[in-house]
């Protein structure tokens, strides 16, 4: 894998958390006194000034309505969400606090842009909401400057159907970038561009965290995106966070099977892809221990089982990883060869990948 334009720098470790997650859980009431689905089922989740984490995993796993739940835009039904230490209230004048200090950029720029309004009412509306007292227009372009949209007045009166995808998610981040935030959360900031403008957008967001000091977290299904522009890689499945660490230990020796399987289909990994069996389980039936072993090909292989750990693949839980920045992973069996290092197993090869520039 290449890195975008540069390299991100390491947050220190020891600064304590901007936006704290603990213990949180999300459920939706099922249709007709079906079970409530688990969408986010117990996460632990830090994330500190100046650091990028990316949350990955495939659709369905509960990426999006942990970061809505982050957000403050669904209420959880357990744990609670701490933002500069204090917990995240839900009054109206709380979040509307809290929402200048956090914001969002959404996936699909054309969708996010109201096609009446011109570049310079949509990124001026949340300075309109939130009542600035400043000068809206100077406001207006620092930020498409900061955005990449220079010089700024040129695309003032443009309206978003007179501009490429990647101006438009420029413009999308401008005004996310107008209350001057201190953490944005990107909902697959880059999945509707074109290959070609994806790295000048991730480029882009190191800069402001480089000249901003701006965290993020930034939600994908794409591992290479991760790579090239995250500090720190969570991964989840069905409602759970099961493997996280710093982005170069975990992508490059994952020691989860779905972190394998997950990384095994990328162009350039080693050996054959591992395909997966059946669909992920139903968030309203989460099984009984590891939630991934009824598709998790070590148990499948009897590789779980020569490790003495099977049964506990069925029926234990692993419980919640803390949301500190350590690698830490949720897996009998990875925490089986930990533990024992210098057996050999015919286990599959932790995959290598090239040194990140």
């Amino acid at each position: 894998m290449t890195t975008t334009a540069a390299t991100p720098g390491t947050p220190a470790s020891a600064a304590p958390p901007l936006l704290s997650a603990q213990d949180l859980h999300v459920a939706f009431p099922g249709r007709r006194g079906a079970p409530r689905a688990r969408a986010v089922d117990g996460v632990d989740l830090d994330i500190r000034p100046g650091e990028i984490v990316a949350l990955v995993g495939e659709s369905g796993c509960g990426k999006t309505t942990l970061a809505r739940a982050l957000l403050g835009l669904v209420p959880p039904t357990g744990g609670r969400v701490t933002f500069a230490g204090g917990p995240l209230a839900y009054s109206s004048r709380a979040l509307k606090a809290y929402r200048r200090r956090v914001q969002l950029v959404l996936q699909d720029p054309s969708g996010s842009l109201n096609p009446r309004h011109t570049v310079y009412d949509a990124v001026a509306e949340g300075l309109r909401i939130h009542d600035y007292g400043g000068d809206e227009r100077a406001a207006v372009g620092q930020a498409l400057a900061r955005a990449g949209l220079r010089p700024p007045e040129r695309f003032f009166l443009r309206y978003p159907h007179e501009l490429s995808g990647g101006q438009r998610q420029r413009v999308v981040i401008a005004g996310a970038l107008v209350l001057e935030p201190e953490l944005i959360v990107a909902d697959e900031p880059v999945a509707s561009l074109d290959a070609s403008v994806r790295g000048e957008i991730l480029a882009l967001l190191l800069r402001l965290r480089t000249e901003l000091g701006l965290s993020a977290l930034v939600v994908t299904h794409d591992l290479g995106l991760a790579w090239n522009i995250a500090d720190r890689v969570a991964v989840m499945y069905l409602g759970r966070i099961v493997e996280t660490g710093a982005v170069e230990q975990v992508l490059t020796a994952p020691r989860h099977p779905y972190t394998q399987a997950l990384l095994s289909v990328l162009p350039e990994a080693p050996g054959d892809p591992v395909v997966l069996t059946g669909e992920p389980p139903d968030p309203s039936r989460v099984p009984s221990g590891c939630r991934f072993h009824a598709r998790c090909q070590v148990l499948a292989s009897g590789e779980a089982a020569r490790a003495g750990v099977a049964e506990d693949c069925r029926t234990r839980d692993l419980g919640i990883l803390s949301g500190a920045g350590g690698a830490q992973v949720a897996c009998h069996w990875a925490r089986a060869r930990a533990s024992a290092p210098a057996e050999k197993t015919s286990a599959p090869t932790e995959r290598e990948a090239e040194p990140r520039e």
